[in-house]
């Protein structure tokens, strides 16, 4: 049988080993010792080698093919280096519910209606939603590596409509979230006013490390926001003394419980609900708030879109190609100019005017 050898160690054992090429790359895996081997078990434990290779499974392992192994293939080779720490979690989280669900089954047995029995089983739009981005991704990924000649996600819809999000926050509403984020103190009360005046999101606000701060600009790298490309954020007047004012706990992140970066945000938005007394909004819905702040101050679209670091709207496509310019001036003034009125807004004299009004 080609590929089966008789392998003699200088001390004169033998054993039985089959080598072959797998991926492109070379093979060899040990049968057993002879005499113990004959050639006739050695024959038909080289075919069955051969066999799991030809039909793209690992010999090495007995699982291999399985939606168990090929889950673990496509977090050693795809999640764990495209995703984010953020995006790792959801992701871990929806394909362990998979993997439980089918645990011990060939891939290629993975049917539409499967898939669509596990999205059935998830409570809520969102999270259906979100089971349903990343299984499509897995089975798409296992299709690229030849691991599945068709995805059982092809063909299948979102099981729930994106709503998207309109709100934002009036000025008296925007107003007492700032006054509760006083009250909340350190370490998410200076992240909630730092998601008001730079309209960033809350894991690059959260995440903000020392090094990252240039001077009055903060820089953040590829690998930390959605788009992958770095970004960089003018700070503003009130902004830069924010962050001057926390303490150092850490010697890497801003705000910090010493080692670890922020979190517990839905504890922290529960408190800040109980003191603005609101509670249909989001810290995202800031960000939308200060884009359209911004905009009510004459700011154009195309320098929110970059402050916001959007890659679509008025940039996308082919202007997106040809526009190279960074807006940095622009944004600097932008992002002041909106600081400048939440300064206003938030001052002892508009609280008077504000209340007078409404």
């Amino acid at each position: 049988m080609q590929g089966l050898y008789l392998v003699v160690q200088p001390t004169g054992s033998k054993s039985w080993a089959v080598r072959c090429r797998q991926n492109g790359r070379p093979r060899k895996f040990t049968l057993g010792r002879y005499p113990l081997y004959g050639l006739t078990e050695a024959r038909e434990a080289a075919a069955g080698i051969l066999r799991s290779v030809f039909e793209g499974r690992d010999p090495a392992r007995p699982n291999s093919g399985s939606i168990d192994d090929v889950v673990a293939q496509f977090f050693d080779r795809y999640a764990r280096r495209h995703y984010r720490p953020k995006t790792l979690t959801e992701c871990t989280r929806v394909l362990n519910r998979a993997v439980a669900e089918w645990r011990g089954r060939k891939l290629d047995s993975i049917t539409r209606a499967d898939v669509r029995a596990l999205l059935d089983g998830i409570e809520g739009p969102a999270a259906g939603n979100q089971a349903y981005k990343f299984t499509k991704r897995f089975f798409n990924w296992a299709t690229e590596q030849d691991l599945l000649a068709a995805s059982p996600v092809a063909g299948l819809k979102k099981p729930h409509k994106d709503k998207s999000r309109e709100r934002v926050l009036t000025d008296g509403e925007l107003r007492r979230v700032w006054f509760a984020a006083d009250k909340i103190g350190y370490p998410f009360g200076a992240l909630v006013k730092l998601l008001v005046l730079t309209g960033q999101r809350r894991g690059e606000v959260s995440g903000m490390r020392r090094d990252e701060l240039q001077a009055d600009t903060w820089i953040l790298p590829g690998p930390r926001v959605k788009n992958g490309k770095l970004h960089s954020v003018p700070l503003a007047r009130q902004a830069l003394a924010i962050i001057e004012s926390q303490p150092h706990i850490s010697d890497r992140y801003v705000f910090s419980y010493g080692t670890r970066p922020l979190g517990g945000f839905h504890r922290a938005k529960g408190a800040l609900d109980e003191l603005v007394g609101v509670t249909d909004w989001t810290l995202h819905d800031l960000r939308r708030t200060a884009a359209s702040g911004m905009a009510r101050l004459g700011v154009s679209l195309v320098v929110i879109e970059k402050i916001l670091n959007h890659v679509s709207g008025s940039l996308a496509g082919i202007v997106g190609v040809y526009q190279r310019h960074e807006f940095a001036d622009e944004k600097r003034q932008a992002l002041q100019q909106w600081a400048d009125y939440v300064e206003r807004l938030v001052s002892e004299r508009a609280i008077r005017i504000g209340e007078a009004r409404q």
